[in-house]
């Protein structure tokens, strides 16, 4: 392949989210950009400087040829646009979710098994630093035998459903267009990583309509997720609630727990059973991150500490260049992506069963 990892992206706005990561990486060349509305890609091409400008993805793939793609569309299109890029040998980095249906994620996964390029989910959320270090601790032991998480993502997105003009955007058919746990990723993601087991059976509650009414989701959405050895992980979705927006996090082992910040100026807390020194005293994470924190964070790069979703977006392409080179196994490959893609897939019909326990496929079986 040479030095240069020629690189184009699908989707011009959530595509400056890597951009400046793609720029500034030794290996990769930026070479294409496409969008279908022809003002924001004009916009894009003018701040970024590229040249290569498309308006039809594939054509872009057979005009540009990159060798590797960046789907940033809309999430409906994720899937086909992968699938394309898989089909013409081109490595994909794609945004979350990794599908919108079980149909299309069985189709990704069969794309997956015969093409010989790379497939990566971009979930920034487990490259975060806190969440990175807790991870580093869990493999370390601290935590003993991990057997509950929780994750929350609550942002009110009211402004993104609908354009300026009134129309309505993707946003509003895909995420709050649909009932159930429609982006669940963000908040799976690192309690995966934590619990270290797949989710095989969840179930999805909600709180009812009452901020939007005309929205297909619920306010707030709860997905509980069992895995085999009976761990659980509590999900919560809030895109329509009034309040600010809240990301958070909590542990628990046989050994230890984390509580990360649910407001700004918190804290993030860990109690471990072999290091604090009496039972009501908590320790400050960062006391932490001298013994346990991964190299990659301990000396960020200024590109790193720009760069979108706490460092997270930097930290997926550097992982993704190294799967695209052979250096290291790709970390959220395509079961890792179902992994956290298939849960909120099912909750969509365990919430219309008025939150029935149903069983998650496991795409290694595909």
């Amino acid at each position: 392949m040479g030095k240069d990892i020629k690189v184009a992206f699908a989707g011009a706005h959530r595509a400056s989210g890597f951009f400046r990561a793609f720029q500034v990486h030794p290996e990769t060349q930026i070479v294409a950009l496409c969008d279908p509305h022809e003002a924001t890609l004009a916009e894009a091409g003018k701040a970024t400087g590229i040249d290569g400008l498309y308006t039809v993805y594939e054509k872009m793939l057979d005009e540009a040829k990159p060798d590797a793609v960046v789907v940033a569309s809309p999430m409906q299109f994720h899937v086909p646009q992968s699938i394309a890029a898989l089909q013409r040998g081109i490595h994909v980095l794609s945004e979350v979710t990794a599908a919108v249906s079980i149909d299309e994620a069985r189709w990704l996964v069969q794309e997956c098994k015969v093409s010989p390029a790379v497939y990566m989910m971009a979930e920034n959320y487990t490259y975060m630093r806190p969440n990175v270090l807790v991870r580093a601790m869990v493999e370390a032991g601290l935590f003993g035998e991990v057997y509950y998480a929780e994750g929350e993502y609550i942002h009110e997105l009211s402004i993104l459903h609908h354009t300026p003009a009134g129309k309505p955007t993707w946003r509003y058919y895909w995420q709050v267009g649909v009932n159930g746990c429609t982006y669940p990723t963000h908040s799976l993601g690192p309690c995966l990583e934590w619990v270290k087991e797949r989710p095989v059976a969840v179930s999805c509650i909600g709180t009812g309509r009452w901020t939007d009414p005309e929205h297909a989701m619920e306010d707030t959405v709860l997905l509980l997720c069992k895995t085999a050895s009976g761990k659980l992980i509590r999900i919560r979705l809030d895109m329509l609630s009034r309040r600010p927006i809240g990301v958070s996090y909590t542990l628990q082992g046989t050994k230890g727990a984390y509580e990360s910040p649910r407001r700004p100026g918190e804290g993030h807390w860990v109690w471990l059973q072999d290091r604090c020194p009496d039972p009501e005293t908590w320790l400050p994470l960062e006391s932490f991150e001298d013994e346990f924190l991964p190299e990659s964070w301990r000396n960020p790069s200024p590109e790193a500490l720009a760069a979108g979703h706490g460092g997270g977006d930097y930290f997926v392409v550097l992982d993704f260049v190294d799967a695209i080179q052979g250096r290291k196994p790709c970390p959220i490959g395509i079961h890792e992506a179902m992994d956290m893609t298939l849960p909120g897939l099912v909750s969509q019909e365990s919430i219309r069963q008025g939150g029935a326990w149903l069983p998650v496929p496991d795409s290694r079986l595909w």
